[in-house]
């Protein structure tokens, strides 16, 4: 339950950033988010390894959490055309 809600938090976040950037700084504004969201993920992956679960049990989670918002947002972003 407690990564379906991080997934559901990140992409509510990639949305309403994407919504409120203006499109030219799109690409600059998910680089932020990439970067920002990765950071959490590592800080959420050591609370799980400090609570004593297995690092390949906490990848594979990890790859969903960071993953999902951060693809969803890229794709979005590549997906329109830029009105540079």
């Amino acid at each position: 339950m407690r990564t379906m809600l991080i997934v559901v938090v990140g992409v509510v976040v990639v949305l309403v950033l994407l919504w409120r950037c203006p499109k030219p700084r799109q690409h600059t504004a998910m680089w932020i988010f990439s970067l920002a969201w990765l950071a959490i993920c590592a800080w959420n992956l050591s609370v799980g390894l400090s609570h004593g679960y297995a690092l390949g049990e906490e990848l594979l989670v990890h790859a969903l959490l960071y993953g999902v918002p951060v693809g969803l947002g890229w794709w979005r972003v590549c997906r329109e055309p830029s009105s540079i």
